[in-house]
């Protein structure tokens, strides 16, 4: 292919050179992508483990070091963390459009996650949460803005390698996912806890490095700010934030000074914003008197799934804080007689999902052929189901362990096999609704308000950990399981209502 600019072309030098058939620029996206989940998912399998480790354990000689908390604190952090990382999607889109252009701010995410981990890296409470904070920013950053770049490769939706591209950086993603835990977790958990950050900085510094180099591959558009501020706007802008970060400065400085402060003066605002924010914004896109009378019905179809996905991500998300927690304290750590690391389990999801996801889409077209594919409003139902029945299995590995007996690794693999084919049945299909029902005026905001259904299934599991529910009790999980099971009934049962409001989408 051509390399060179021809005289019709805007497209810089390399950009017509293809990977896998696809424009080049998609290999320095799909490595960025891939080092930012390396990085990313890496330090997410040390997150609980680090929090609740104490001391070095004097019979066994186990590595301790972290900060000692309980159960409960740890989940609690975890959530907020997890919930944060997709709230600031939403401002991270916003940046992208309106002041520094995709191509900058992915640029800068990438920064900011590095100078995380560097934190994480580095010993004490105090920068474990400033790492903490910069990685949660820099990801949701990052997550808005660099699957916009992978659009602007080609040339319009209607690109017939459109479809193809996604699912080559969609493979980036589970490729790093799947070995962060095997590498950056057995670092982190069998060596040094601070040594594994310091991995997934290195990590995140290889994407950073990708893509600063390779940037000529990339479509100038992703350079441009499709919308950009006016002066004023600016000067609007400033001052809110200023305003705010000043009302809050002093209003927990006089907590400090009053000796009042706790985690929780921090935890619970935090994890309160993460479910009123996404409950304020679909209020107000309902409300927009903007919007024609099918653009409103679509909304109001649209809670249903919203609150469907919100519920779903409340339990899959424990993953990594509940089935992580059981799996190093209560399961066994070899199989056919070969020892592992309990981070290992966290490279279950991102290997199902690449080994069923193919799976699952020749089964769908296969289905729409023979005209029994389940619609959209189904399949949710289905992962709802099997996201609960997922927790009703873990009861029973649960009453095993209760008298101090290690359970088998399979059961935490068949846990995690059941709640990624309901992520297959959910998450692709959610995506895809999210883009069909979105109001014109608000195409590109809609899929923030998609991953807001994140932020609030994580902080609600944030809040009840904050308010003392024990969320490794079988009571608990036996709760979530039902309600998870119940909303998918409940979705299924009133399908034709929700597909009238849906009118023509399907």
């Amino acid at each position: 292919m051509a390399s060179s600019l021809t005289k019709d072309s805007a497209e810089p030098l390399g950009y017509e050179k293809t990977f896998l058939g696809h424009p080049r620029g998609l290999a320095t996206l799909f490595m960025t992508e891939m080092w930012e989940r390396f990085s990313y998912y890496g330090m997410r399998a040390l997150l609980v483990l680090y929090l609740v480790s104490g001391g070095v354990d004097a019979a066994t000689g186990s590595q301790g070091g972290g900060l000692a908390m309980t159960a409960a604190t740890a989940t609690a952090i975890y959530s907020v963390y997890v919930s944060m990382v997709y709230l600031m999607a939403m401002p991270g889109g916003w940046f992208g459009d309106r002041v520094w252009g995709a191509r900058k701010t992915v640029a800068i995410a990438a920064s900011v996650i590095m100078l995380g981990h560097v934190s994480l890296a580095l010993p004490g409470q105090a920068m474990f949460f400033v790492g903490l904070a910069l990685v949660a920013v820099g990801s949701g950053l990052l997550k808005a803005n660099i699957s916009t770049m992978v659009g602007h490769l080609y040339k319009g939706a209607d690109d017939p390698r459109r479809d193809g591209g996604f699912t080559l950086f969609y493979i980036g993603i589970n490729l790093g996912a799947f070995f962060a835990p095997l590498v950056i977790g057995t670092v982190g958990e069998k060596v040094n806890w601070h040594l594994g950050f310091a991995l997934a900085a290195i990590g995140m510094g290889l994407g950073l490095a990708v893509f600063l180099i390779f940037g000529k591959t990339l479509n100038p558009k992703s350079s441009e700010v499709p919308n950009p501020l006016s002066a004023e706007e600016r000067k609007s802008v400033i001052t809110k934030v200023a305003v705010g970060a000043v009302v809050i400065a002093a209003f927990y400085g006089a907590v400090v000074a009053m000796g009042m402060y706790t985690l929780n003066w921090a935890m619970v605002p935090i994890t309160l914003a993460g479910l009123i924010i996404p409950v304020a914004v679909l209020a107000r896109i309902k409300r927009d008197k903007d919007l024609d009378s099918g653009e409103k019905s679509r909304v109001t179809g649209y809670i249903w799934f919203f609150v469907a996905a919100a519920i779903f991500w409340m339990i899959y998300d424990q993953g990594g804080s509940t089935l992580s927690l059981f799996a190093d304290d209560k399961t066994a750590d070899t199989i056919f007689g070969l020892g592992f690391p309990a981070t290992w389990y966290q490279s279950l999801n991102p290997l199902f999902v690449m080994a069923l996801a193919p799976v699952f889409a020749w089964l769908w077209l296969w289905l729409a052929r023979k005209n029994q594919e389940p619609n959209t409003i189904v399949k949710f139902a289905m992962g709802l189901v099997l996201v609960g029945a997922s927790f009703f299995v873990f009861i029973v590995p649960m009453n095993m362990a209760g008298d101090g007996t290690k359970v088998s690794p399979m059961w935490l693999v068949t846990i995690y096999m059941i709640q990624t084919i309901g992520e297959l049945c959910l998450s692709p299909v959610g995506l895809s609704v999210t883009t069909k029902m979105a109001p014109k005026k608000y195409a590109s905001q809609m899929m923030g308000v998609w991953f807001l259904a994140v932020t609030a299934g994580d902080c609600t599991t944030g809040l009840l950990s904050i308010a003392g529910v024990d969320l490794n009790g079988t009571g608990i999980i036996a709760m979530q399981a039902a309600l998870a099971v119940a909303a998918g009934f409940a979705i299924y049962m009133y399908r034709k209502k929700v597909q009238t409001l849906m009118g023509s989408v399907h």
